[in-house]
Order: C-alpha cells, then sequence, then structure tokens
C-alpha cells in the first residue's frame, strides 16, 4: 500500500480537464444531457461548489495521521467489496433469510445510487482546495449521492430490525448486548459518513441524500420482505419468468453517463448477484432441496457441552466450508470468464447482421474488434466479491496529475468526438481534454485509438454475478450437505 500526498501550490482551479468524472467543460454536459437532467446537476453542482471550501477548512482544522488512518480504513467497511466477501459466508452457514434480506437491501442501495450518480453526472468536492483521500478507485465515480452513506445506513437499519427483534419479542439478548449494539450501529454510521466528509470524498449534499435513500430502501424492505419471501418459496415459474426480464431490464436501462464512469459496472454486478440470488432461492423450492439438504446441521456436539474435540472437528469444518466455497467460486468465475469471452463476440456479429444491437456509450460493438483481450473484462479475482488486487491510499488532488500517483480508469473519456458520435454538434473544443482513447457515441473505436470496453463485457458481467450468487445460495450449501458437512452451525 502506497500513501501518496501531492503538493496543491501548483493546482489549477480553473483547468477544465480532470481525472475525476463530472469535472469537463459546463457546455458538454448542457449538450450531452436533457434539459432536466441538466437543470438537477446545476443545482447540485451550484451545492459542490459552495461546500468544497467549507469542507477544506474543516480538513485544515481537524485533519491528523490517525484520523486519516481511521476514516480511510473504516470508509472500507461500506464498500461493495466488504459485503460481497460476507454474502456467500452468511449462505455457506445456513443463514439464508438473513442473506436474502441482506442482498435486497444491498443491491437496491447501490442500484439505486449508481443510477442516480449516472443520471445526474455530477462531480465530487474539487480538489483543491480539499485533499481527497481514498483507497481504490472510489473517486473515478460520480459525487452525488453517496453511496457509502446509503449503504451504512441501510445495513445499520437492517441490523437493527434483527437485534430489536431478538430483544423484543425473542428475550434472546441482554440489555447490555441490546444497548451495545445500537451504540456500535451508530459508531459505524457516523464513522462511514462523516468520513465520507473528512476525506474529501463527498459534499454534505450527496451524503444527506445518501442517508435518506439508504433509509427509504430499508423502508421498502420493511414493507415487501414478506411478500418477497412468500414469492420466493413458491414454486410457481411466474418468479424466474418475472424476475428475469425485470433485473435484465435494470441492467438496460440504466442512464447513459456522460463521463466514463464505472457505476454502471457497479449496477451490473449487484443486479446479477440479485438474480442469481433469488432464482436459487426459488429452484431450490421448486426442486426440494431447501427440505432435504439445506437444513442439516454441521457435525459437532450436541446441546449446550461441548468438547474439546468437537468443537476443534466443527472449527475445521467451517474453514474447510469457507475455503472450499470461495475455490468453487473463483473456479466458475475463471471458466465461465473465458468461454463467454469466446462465444459472445462471434455470438453477437451474428445477431447484428440480422438487427441492431442495444449499445452503450464507451463500449465498442462486437463487429469493431475480434476478441476480447485478457486484460480486459473481468479481473481475475472480482472486484465486487474480493479484495481489489492493489489497494492505494492516494491523496487526490483534482487538478493535479503530477506524478501518476492517481489510478486511472485506463478507459476513454468524453470528448468532442464523442459528442459528435453522438450527432450533437456545436460544442466547444477543449485541446486540453483531448484523451489518448477516443470512442465516438455508439463506442467505435477511432484508428489508432485504444479501446478498453466491449459489448461482450456486459452479458459476460451478468452470467458471472448471478452464477457467483446461485452458487453461493444453492449450489455450493448442497454440496457441503452431500459431503456430510452441514449448513447450519447447529
Amino acid at each position: 500500500m502506497t500513501v501518496h500526498y501531492q503538493d496543491t501550490s501548483t493546482c489549477m482551479a480553473t483547468s477544465s480537464c480532470s481525472e475525476a468524472p463530472g469535472q469537463l467543460p459546463q457546455d458538454v454536459y448542457e449538450t450531452v444531457l436533457p434539459r432536466w437532467r441538466s437543470a438537477i446537476r446545476n443545482v447540485i453542482l451550484k451545492a459542490v461548489e459552495c461546500e468544497s471550501p467549507v469542507l477544506a477548512r474543516m480538513q485544515n482544522r481537524f485533519r491528523n495521521p490517525w484520523l486519516d488512518v481511521y476514516f480511510l480504513y473504516t470508509s472500507s467497511l461500506g464498500t461493495h467489496t466488504f459485503f460481497m466477501i460476507a454474502l456467500p459466508i452468511l449462505f455457506f452457514f445456513g443463514y439464508h433469510d438473513l442473506g436474502r434480506g441482506l442482498i435486497f437491501v444491498l443491491a437496491s442501495g447501490i442500484y439505486f445510487s449508481s443510477f442516480i450518480k449516472d443520471l445526474v453526472c455530477a462531480p465530487r468536492p474539487f480538489s483543491p482546495p480539499l485533499t481527497r483521500l481514498t483507497i481504490g478507485t472510489h473517486h473515478l465515480e460520480y459525487g452525488f449521492p453517496s453511496t457509502h452513506s446509503t449503504n451504512s445506513v441501510s445495513l445499520a437499519l437492517f441490523i437493527f430490525g434483527h437485534i430489536h427483534r431478538a430483544y423484543t419479542e425473542n428475550s434472546a439478548m441482554s440489555d447490555l448486548a441490546y444497548c451495545g449494539s445500537c451504540v456500535a450501529l451508530v459508531i459505524y454510521v457516523i464513522s462511514i459518513v462523516f468520513g465520507r466528509l473528512y476525506l474529501g470524498m463527498h459534499s454534505a449534499t450527496d451524503c444527506i441524500v445518501g442517508v435518506a435513500l439508504g433509509a427509504g430502501v430499508w423502508g421498502a424492505y420493511v414493507m415487501v420482505c414478506d411478500t418477497m419471501e412468500g414469492l420466493l418459496s413458491s414454486s410457481s415459474w411466474t418468479v424466474p419468468c418475472t424476475i428475469v426480464p425485470v433485473c435484465l431490464l435494470l441492467v438496460h436501462f440504466h442512464p447513459q453517463p456522460v463521463d466514463d464512469c464505472p457505476c454502471f459496472e457497479d449496477a451490473i454486478a449487484i443486479i446479477s448477484v440479485t438474480l442469481g440470488a433469488f432464482v436459487a432461492r426459488w429452484h431450490s423450492v421448486y426442486a426440494g432441496v431447501d427440505d432435504r439438504l439445506l437444513q442439516t446441521v454441521m457435525p459437532g456436539g450436541h446441546g449446550a457441552d461441548w468438547t474439546f474435540g468437537e468443537k476443534l472437528h466443527w472449527c475445521l469444518i467451517a474453514c474447510l466450508k469457507v475455503n472450499v466455497g470461495i475455490i468453487i467460486i473463483f473456479i466458475w468465475r475463471l471458466l465461465a470468464k473465458s468461454v463467454l469471452h469466446l462465444v459472445l463476440p462471434p455470438l453477437f456479429r451474428a445477431l447484428a447482421l440480422c438487427f441492431d444491437l442495444p449499445n452503450r456509450r464507451f463500449y465498442t460493438p462486437a463487429t469493431d474488434y475480434a476478441h476480447v483481450p485478457t486484460e480486459n473484462g473481468l479481473h481475475p479475482i472480482p472486484s465486487v466479491i474480493d479484495l481489489p488486487s492493489a489497494w492505494e491510499v492516494s491523496g487526490v488532488y483534482a487538478e493535479d496529475t503530477r506524478g501518476g500517483s492517481v489510478k486511472r480508469r485506463g478507459r476513454g473519456t468524453t470528448t468532442k468526438q464523442d459528442l459528435l458520435g453522438k450527432g450533437m454538434a456545436d460544442v466547444t473544443e477543449h485541446p486540453d481534454c483531448q484523451s489518448k482513447e477516443l470512442e465516438n457515441g455508439k463506442g467505435t473505436a477511432h484508428p489508432g485509438a485504444e479501446v478498453k470496453h466491449y459489448d461482450a463485457d456486459v452479458l459476460t458481467k451478468v452470467v458471472v454475478y448471478a452464477g457467483i450468487a446461485f452458487f453461493a445460495v444453492e449450489g455450493v450449501p448442497v454440496l457441503f450437505s452431500l459431503m456430510g458437512w452441514g449448513i447450519k452451525p447447529w
């Protein structure tokens, strides 16, 4: 892990092109976005302009190395990566209802916050005057609203609901444990939400809307959870025939951003996970697997008294389950990705002869490339279920890219050529915003340009992440049950 701090004395706040999305020249957004989207963006942009110097003064007053470390690493507890590592383990140990509820809450929060980000295309607080600290590549997304705030609030309320039920209805918690759990949840939410301000990653407006969105997601879950579980527990074919097209439509109708923002990839991943998990639940009931194989208990002691040998045996089985389950998921991901990258491009080219295929800006259609390079598409370790391959802590100043300490997304950026490719003319040319990687609005590469997005990646991710969820929810637990390792811990 590398820590970078850059000199802000040479940063030019008036530069028109920067690393951060949402900071292209204003006329670009006014040209590309519909009037109503541009109007919303202008409101958020004014809030960012007003709040950036205020947040900078707050940083100057409160920043110290200890708080930098604390807020940087607690921010990882609000990422998709953290949540997606924990989700398969819940299903490996029989907490199916809890896992499905968590998937619904997180998927709704991540999808709708990503949807709004790409819809509004609003920048993060400006640096300078702010110092922006981040782990990974979150600074490459738009700022409004804060997905971290959404996730932390919805998760905290979700967990609080279960804790409160256990305390009031089942008397399964002491007063001390209940109060301690509530305090821990409050500290968690404050650490995440205030941390986004402290780290210069979000404005107060971003966080307030993110908090409201998280509370709304949890409220929606409370209203529909019983109905949702009832439908998924039925054996009617209406369930998959509804879930599959709805999830695919959510992917298809995700707004197209002006900048090359990774929000769409987050949306693909989490919607596909939801698709796979919910279909797996339906299939386990339809095939009778739920009653026969998903209710078995792990080997160990019986009752309250366990011998040391029984405890050791249980711990060994638990470790094996986690490791074997994750390895199976990795193998599926690698095999599925390789096969789909071989099959999908020629299939898309054949279909393109019959009708026009949908395509997103920054994504190259299969008719314009022979194959998907190995280094593109999904990484060998999925970004949303595993730790990033390289965690870098960066002090990011939006207008100062000297020294290369800020990781670039490495993909095409919006230029005048992009807009003209969409039939949008009369855009003021800004030479300092010319990109080394140019694409037109349909994703067609210009001669000599390097293109990093491919249309095959979209469907590949849908299948891969849906398959990961299917294996985690049904496939792997069934295997554990057949091997005699059991599902439920006791």
